[in-house]
């Protein structure tokens, strides 16, 4: 599987203008051959709002224009991507990334763990942690902050996830995010992880990039530094399926799930 992480800047509150530039993106991507493209955490719609009235003006429906305008690209090129937004439902806004693929209904995934920081101070968490099956492999979704708690993460995986897909808003002050802990995901669940962070600077935020691809060992496939920038990965989502590390055959060897110790962990669902 060929997949993308486009890192690009942001129009704040300008919905159509984001998505007119995310086909644009899809349009050269498919080009080259490129089956999944990723896109930052709030790309259509921007993140740094002050209060929940700012976050419900720049907010959408799942049925917006925007997200329509995509899937119809998605379908038309015959290309799966994962594109973030302020989502608003009646008068609650969720910071949700939709899941395209040709063929099939749009779905959604609701950020679950929330900062404290811009569009995350007035959102509703999400209560699901799904994995989506599609026809390069099983996908699981998490957006920015969800990273931190190793539990999301590892659900993912033990319910079957080939790759984590994670949309971020990584401001200064997030790097050990970026240069880190996704670095740490993949290898403790050997799992890919493609994340696809924002650039630019909003409403006095500045966004530092540092989107990577990454293979099941914690091996950076691709990195990106501070300015816009598309990386493009090979990936076999059937290595994700074998846990097991062999380092010397017979002498040094590790199964990531069948080591782990769950009567140990009862604590963690307190």
């Amino acid at each position: 599987m060929k997949i993308a992480s486009a890192q690009m800047d942001v129009v704040f509150g300008d919905s159509i203008a984001n998505a007119e530039r995310a086909i644009q993106k899809l349009d050269e991507l498919k080009a080259l051959g490129v089956e999944v493209v990723v896109f930052p955490e709030a790309f259509l719609t921007g993140y740094c709002v002050s209060s929940l009235e700012e976050a419900r003006a720049i907010a959408i429906a799942r049925d917006s224009e925007a997200v329509l305008k995509l899937k119809e690209t998605a379908d038309r090129l015959d290309i799966i991507a994962v594109i973030g937004f302020a989502e608003l439902s009646g008068d609650t806004v969720y910071n949700t990334a939709v899941l395209l693929e040709p063929g099939r209904e749009p779905r959604f995934y609701q950020k679950t763990h929330l900062p404290y920081l811009g569009l995350d101070m007035f959102v509703c968490p999400g209560q699901e942690l799904p994995v989506f099956n599609t026809r390069v492999g099983n996908i699981g979704i998490l957006i920015c902050y969800d990273l931190r708690p190793p539990e999301a993460t590892r659900v993912l995986a033990l319910n079957g996830a080939d790759i984590l897909i994670l949309p971020t808003n990584w401001p200064v002050g997030a790097e050990t995010s970026a240069d880190h802990i996704a670095i740490a995901r993949a290898a403790e669940n050997r799992i890919f992880v493609a994340t696809c962070n924002r650039v630019g600077v909003e409403n006095g935020f500045t966004f530092i990039g540092r989107s990577k691809l990454i293979g099941v060992g914690g091996n950076v496939l691709a990195a990106a530094g501070s300015d816009e920038e598309t990386l493009i990965a090979e990936m076999d989502l059937e290595k994700a399926r074998n846990k097991r590390t062999v380092n010397i055959p017979g002498k040094y060897e590790v199964e990531v799930f069948a080591s782990r110790n769950p009567d140990l962990y009862r604590e963690l669902a307190r």
